[in-house]
């Protein structure tokens, strides 16, 4: 692959050769990060047609996908041309290049021609003093750097649902940035919306076509990437030809009585009242079926308050206050920080 004329890297320019050397270089580091830049860069600059990358591990073992340079290259061109991005354009990587979001940033860089800083994707992020045009969070980070964001033009902000809190503030102090959805499988971002609130529909974006199964699950066609439809676990309701709301995931749905909860919504809506770190899940009844039980992290004696809490806040439908409130000392995540949901439920369960 060819590297953009206009590709800089934390300030220096490379060449094929020069960059695959220091490529080679990273890949000694005892960073963990600079490794990984190193092995990617590598893989990026040989000859093969193909890469292989990791899905993050949200919802099971986190699984290697052989995909083509092409498809990753075209999915960069489309993302430069929808957010009228530039060569020359100042980027920042503040994300795990392990995971894809990561590698996109690199490939933009690379393909499109933007002066790329990278930094180590910690939650709370320093710019030393410096600005934008172009950045991808992820909520927690947009979080902890909540009053440095008006220093980066164009702010995407994806991998993990936006908290209702954090959405409220951004809507009103940092309107510029855009939440999306997208996946390891759609090489990152596929529909945007901007961060507004209360959330509007997600749009697909140019070229990119969306349908549902007869479970109510997107299913999605990216013809850069596929030739056949990518099928995800997302139940979703089609609002227009190209937009959708997203209602939840497959495997998290909670039948109780026949009745079926999605347990993302309802943390949705009780964020806004509760501190302390919780999510809703089904666990197995002799009578539902499934029973709705919140999950929390902390000590037993926030069980009562809680359940009081979430009374006063999902109470005007019944089916919505949970049958039990349980508490784990902390929650299990994934290597990528995400809320591993089955592996804390275990903790409950066993």
């Amino acid at each position: 692959m060819e590297l953009h004329p206009q590709f800089r890297l934390n300030g220096t320019a490379y060449s094929h050769n020069s960059l695959l050397a220091a490529a080679k270089q990273w890949q000694k580091s005892t960073d963990s990060e600079q490794k990984e830049l190193g092995l990617f860069l590598e893989a990026w600059l040989q000859d093969q047609d193909t890469i292989t990358v990791h899905t993050s591990g949200s919802t099971g073992v986190p699984k290697p996908l052989e995909v083509s340079k092409a498809a990753m290259k075209a999915s960069a061109e489309q993302t430069a041309a929808f957010f009228n991005l530039s060569p020359g354009n100042t980027a920042l990587l503040c994300l795990p290049i392990q995971y894809i979001a990561g590698k996109m940033m690199l490939v933009r860089a690379m393909v499109i021609g933007f002066d790329l800083d990278l930094i180590a994707p910690k939650t709370q992020l320093d710019l030393e003093g410096k600005t934008y045009d172009f950045a991808a969070l992820i909520p927690l980070q947009a979080s902890a750097t909540f009053e440095l964001l008006g220093d980066i033009k164009k702010i995407l902000i994806g991998g993990a649902p936006i908290p209702a809190a954090l959405r409220k503030s951004l809507a009103k102090k940092h309107p510029h940035c855009i939440e999306t959805y997208g996946m390891t499988e759609t090489l990152t971002h596929v529909a945007t919306r901007p961060v507004s609130d209360p959330p509007v529909p997600f749009t697909a974006m140019p070229n990119i076509g969306i349908d549902m199964d007869a479970d109510n699950c997107l299913i999605l066609t990216v013809p850069y990437i596929s030739k056949t439809a990518i099928r995800t676990n997302d139940v979703v309701e089609l609002v227009a030809e190209r937009s959708f709301r997203l209602l939840g995931r497959r495997d998290f749905v909670i039948n109780s009585g026949g009745k079926k909860i999605f347990p993302e919504q309802l943390e949705e809506k009780l964020a806004p009242f509760l501190d302390t770190p919780f999510f809703f899940a089904g666990i197995p009844d002799a009578t539902l079926g499934e029973k709705l039980i919140l999950v929390l992290a902390g000590n037993t004696k926030e069980k009562h308050a809680a359940l009081e809490i979430v009374t006063q806040a999902l109470g005007a439908d019944k089916h919505h206050v949970p049958k039990e409130v349980v508490c784990v000392e902390a929650f299990v995540l994934t290597k990528s920080g995400k809320l591993d949901r089955m592996a804390t439920l275990k903790k409950v369960v066993d």
